[in-house]
């Protein structure tokens, strides 16, 4: 299996499936003189982990402390690999065995099989959103390092089960539940995931990640472009299917005069492109969404056919989140930042800023 590395100067590579002994990763590429421990990682760790805000995750409860391998002495990074690794210490695998002959719809049983003529059946394996474990920690080193170039990082929900949210405070979004940026919404949204739960069903939204104070000048005109490089990013993570920038899909109902951003003395007057034109940051705040389906585990009886190709029918176990919100939030703030310190990075290897 190819293409588990992310970056191409600060890089991601990642390893471990949902019901293995654990999941990891090695950091090549990050400077020397960060300052990183353990208790850096597990904060952003804790903010994946289920149970922390709102009423959509699941059941099972993994503690996923992060132990640091490599590539750190004395609370700075050294410059070398830094290699980290969570334990699994909460599966279940016995839930699976009675559909370990059953492809899952929603699922990516049938395109692993169509692949690799095998596939661990155990909550789907390295397709699992168990893997996003070792990107959040990898994005915590990343975020560590623009952390001392200003460069801040926010992930919100601005809409749940359908039901939009206002942006009134992303910085304490954080600390509600759902992340949520509009504390008057949670309630509705906790009326929403009991009525969902009630009915075996689950849920999708849209998380808006923000990041700011970026330099101008980031990314790479044409085939680098920075935009570009977040959908590749945010459409990595198994459950976003779709990701807009700036003002997204309503600048194809919108007119040019009321889509470009005007430029003033002290800067620009709009944020219509969310923070990149030409595929390069203009220093504004990067803002881009990611649509989030709903989790393709439910527990109503759904058609779909056996490994052998005869059809059956098929009601999925096991423990599983109503949402991948608010769990999502911190993989998609991950993946901001590994773009970001990516892109930062490889300007310098070129000489491009100091």
């Amino acid at each position: 299996m190819s293409g588990n590395t992310f970056g191409r100067v600060f890089r991601l590579t990642t390893f471990g499936e949902s019901h293995g002994a654990g999941l990891g990763g090695v950091v090549d590429g990050c400077p020397a003189g960060i300052p990183l421990d353990e208790s850096i990682i597990q904060l952003e760790l804790d903010r994946r982990r289920p149970g922390q805000g709102g009423l959509a995750s699941t059941t099972r409860n993994e503690p996923d402390r992060v132990k640091i391998l490599s590539g750190v002495f004395e609370g700075r990074t050294t410059g070398t690999p830094i290699g980290f690794f969570v334990e699994n210490t909460n599966q279940r695998s016995h839930d699976y065995s009675k559909i370990k002959d059953v492809f899952r719809p929603g699922h990516a049983d049938f395109t692993y099989n169509a692949k690799y003529g095998f596939r661990d059946y155990r909550g789907g394996g390295r397709s699992s959103g168990r893997e996003t474990v070792s990107r959040v920690a990898g994005g915590a080193i990343a975020q560590e390092l623009l952390r001392l170039e200003g460069i801040s990082i926010y992930a919100y929900t601005v809409e749940f089960g359908s039901i939009p949210a206002e942006v009134r405070d992303i910085e304490g979004a954080c600390d509600r539940p759902y992340f949520s940026p509009d504390p008057d919404i949670v309630e509705a949204w906790n009326e929403r995931v009991v009525k969902v739960r009630d009915d075996e069903d689950t849920l999708g939204g849209v998380v808006e990640v923000r990041a700011t104070g970026l330099p101008a000048g980031l990314g790479e005109p044409v085939f680098g472009k920075f935009d570009a490089r977040i959908a590749a990013a945010f459409m990595s993570v198994g459950a976003v299917k779709g990701v807009e920038i700036g003002s997204g899909m309503a600048a194809a109902r919108s007119l040019g005069s009321e889509n470009n951003d005007p430029i003033g003395p002290d800067g620009f007057l709009s944020n219509n492109a969310g923070g990149i034109l030409g595929g390069i940051s203009s220093g504004q705040d990067v803002v881009a969404r990611a649509y989030i389906k709903p989790i393709a585990s439910i527990l109503q009886e759904q058609q779909t056919i056996t490994t052998t190709g005869e059809p059956t029918f098929i009601m999925v176990g096991g423990r599983h989140d109503i949402s991948a919100i608010p769990r999502i939030n911190p993989v998609l703030k991950a993946m901001m930042a590994l773009t970001i310190a990516d892109l930062l990075l490889l300007d310098r290897r070129l000489g491009v800023r100091d």
